[in-house]
């Protein structure tokens, strides 16, 4: 089981840092602090607004509280993971189906001409390119992503459950 929870905590290690590479490889490229402060604003204007923001950065922190959390086999690391989950799985459903204002009319459908939505058709986004990850499979690779999440937070709940040993009456607890 400790082999399994150190696997998890690289695991959720990893996908934090993925998932917040956008705002953090501005700062490891060696660029002047004002310079990555620049490029990591442009990355936070390009088509997001404050909630969408505000869920990234809350999954991202989520997420790497649940891995200290997890290493230390602290069972609040499946509240923190699915918290973060939560959070990330709101992100990317309303970025995919373009709500928080991106390329949806008041109905709540995608409009495709809207600029928003523009971007992603022209650079070879989700309605300009079938052949993804999941278009072999025919699943939208959101829902893969958010599956393999799951079991991920399936597999820290089993990690970090409390275990009751017998005791004999009597015997002191180590």
């Amino acid at each position: 089981m400790k082999f399994l929870r150190i696997v998890l905590v690289l695991a959720v290690l990893a996908y934090a840092g993925w998932l917040a590479w956008p705002f953090l490889s501005p700062f490891l490229e060696g660029a002047g602090m004002d310079a990555a402060t620049t490029r990591a604003g442009a990355e936070a204007q390009v088509g997001l607004n404050l909630p969408v923001i505000a869920l990234w950065i809350g999954a991202v922190v989520l997420y790497l509280v649940a891995a200290a959390l997890l290493g230390s086999g602290n069972p609040r690391a499946a509240v923190a993971y699915f918290l973060g989950f939560m959070a990330d799985a709101v992100l990317r459903l309303a970025i995919d189906r373009g709500g928080f204002g991106g390329g949806s009319d008041a109905g709540g459908k995608i409009d495709p001409n809207a600029p928003s939505m523009q971007s992603t058709i022209t650079e070879g986004g989700p309605a300009a390119a079938p052949g993804g990850l999941g278009a072999d499979l025919g699943v939208d690779p959101t829902w893969l992503v958010l599956g393999a999440l799951v079991v991920i937070g399936i597999l820290i709940v089993v990690v970090t459950r409390a275990r009751r040993r017998k005791r004999i009456p009597g015997q002191l607890s180590i």
